[in-house]
């Protein structure tokens, strides 16, 4: 219905049903969250959260003011601040939605970036970024990068004595493929990250896998849907063994000597590309890189949005984890 057999999609009715909550100054169980618009050349939106001051959490997340004020103040001089002596993480989150759906204001996700807020007592930044197929390849890693480069140019942002940004690449679905991109990007330009969070990164490639045969049409993904994604997103000449599908690929690029980040991958057992994920995964650990997967072999594709089972509070113990150890 959405997704039309000759490569369009039917961007209205995707919008109407995707369920959305807006942004919240005021704060809900001790997050607020803004949206802030970072390149007005391409409309790239961001949606950021944050834990407010325990004073203002012990008086209902009011400072004291009345109105307008009570919202919009904290906001303004949380932009305008100066970096902060003790050191918190930055999550940089790319939504999924296989490159075409969601955005950063979808309920699903801004419920995912609360959480990372009290995992990691730190602030997230989610990005709504340019989707397929209006905008193909390389469009969501260009605002990925856009959204680190933004990132680092806060002061508020910054933290510790050395007054740097401690910046989290995370991401579900193609999500976590944008922030693997972003990641290679920065190592190639020099730029420290603590670590990227993968959540069923969307990879592939021409040849099929076992777990692709055996899944497909299993737990809500077909190899058919797949497919269209990466049709919607690559080049229109492209094939599924293009780097930002199949990374390490016969057409991609290996990471022996780049100075590629730390890596938590989570991986759903019963998502049809799984078998992707973990090659990808020792892929990286092939080539020297510092991996750790989490492999929730009876986990559905997504289970990481509702903490209605023991692999979702695991999986957030890992986070949490990962993000304390490889905060510098």
């Amino acid at each position: 219905m959405l997704r039309r057999p000759d490569g369009t999609f039917d961007r209205y009715l995707a919008e109407y049903l995707d369920k959305r909550v807006p942004p919240n100054a005021r704060p809900v169980e001790g997050v607020s969250s803004f949206d802030h618009v970072i390149d007005q050349s391409v409309g790239l939106e961001v949606r950021i959260y944050r834990a407010v001051a325990a004073a203002a959490a012990g008086n209902g997340g009011e400072a004291g003011a009345e109105g307008a004020a009570a919202v919009t103040l904290p906001i303004l001089e949380f932009l305008t601040g100066a970096p902060a002596a003790e050191p918190f993480p930055v999550i940089i989150f790319l939504h999924g939605g296989s490159f075409a759906h969601s955005s950063s204001s979808t309920t699903i996700y801004d419920n995912l970036c609360r959480r990372f807020v009290k995992l990691s007592k730190g602030v997230v930044v989610s990005v709504n970024y340019r989707r397929a197929p209006d905008h193909r390849y390389p469009c969501a890693y260009d605002d990925g990068w856009t959204a680190l480069q933004w990132v680092l140019s806060q002061p508020c942002l910054r933290s510790g004595e050395d007054a740097q940004a401690r910046v989290f690449l995370s991401g579900d679905s193609s999500g976590g493929n944008i922030a693997h991109h972003v990641a290679v990007r920065a190592a190639d330009e020099g730029v420290n990250i603590c670590g990227n969070i993968l959540l069923n990164a969307m990879f592939g490639g021409n040849e099929r896998t076992e777990s692709e045969r055996r899944l497909d049409g299993k737990y809500f993904v077909t190899l058919q849907d797949r497919d269209w994604y990466w049709k919607a997103y690559l080049p229109e000449d492209a094939d599924r063994d293009h780097p930002a599908c199949n990374p390490f690929g016969p057409n991609g690029r290996r990471l022996r000597d780049l100075p590629f980040t730390k890596s938590l991958i989570i991986v759903s057992g019963l998502d049809l590309t799984c078998d992707q994920q973990l090659t990808y995964a020792e892929a990286l650990r092939e080539d020297g890189h510092h991996v750790k997967v989490v492999h929730c072999e009876k986990a559905t594709v997504g289970f990481y949005l509702l903490p209605n089972t023991d692999h979702y509070h695991e999986v957030m113990e890992e986070i949490a984890d990962f993000l304390q150890d490889c905060l510098f």
